[in-house]
């Protein structure tokens, strides 16, 4: 029993979709006008290799830092082992930002600044 694979989109819209993404036309805009879902033209455009992901940012228009990643920044400045560095990460993201701003003005002898790492 052979099965046909059914084609989601056709080369034309494929061709469409890319240029039109490329020129600044969103995904939404364009999922409305194929008829389709805004992930499904997400995936399509990610398969093209054309999509851009967003970049998240805080209120402060900085790059989201997450906790993992200060758990460990924390445990390599402490030389700590890694299942120290993964209960660092069961603290809440303001006292691990208060660590590593702590450990960074130590290392610059420095007064810490609660708002450096956000």
């Amino acid at each position: 029993m052979a099965t046909t694979k059914t084609v989601n989109y056709t080369d034309e819209q494929t061709t469409k979709m890319v240029a039109d993404y490329q020129a600044g036309v969103t995904t939404e805009v364009i999922a409305l006008a194929l008829g389709k879902t805004v992930r499904s033209v997400v995936a399509k455009l990610s398969k093209e290799k054309v999509y851009i992901a967003k970049v998240y940012k805080t209120k402060a228009g900085e790059a989201v830092v997450k906790k993992d990643s200060l758990a460990d920044n924390i445990g390599s400045m402490l030389k700590l082992a890694e299942n120290d560095i993964e209960s660092l990460t069961k603290a809440t993201k303001p006292a691990l930002v208060a660590i590593m701003n702590a450990l960074l003005a130590v290392s610059k002898d420095t007064v810490p600044d609660t708002d450096s790492v956000e």
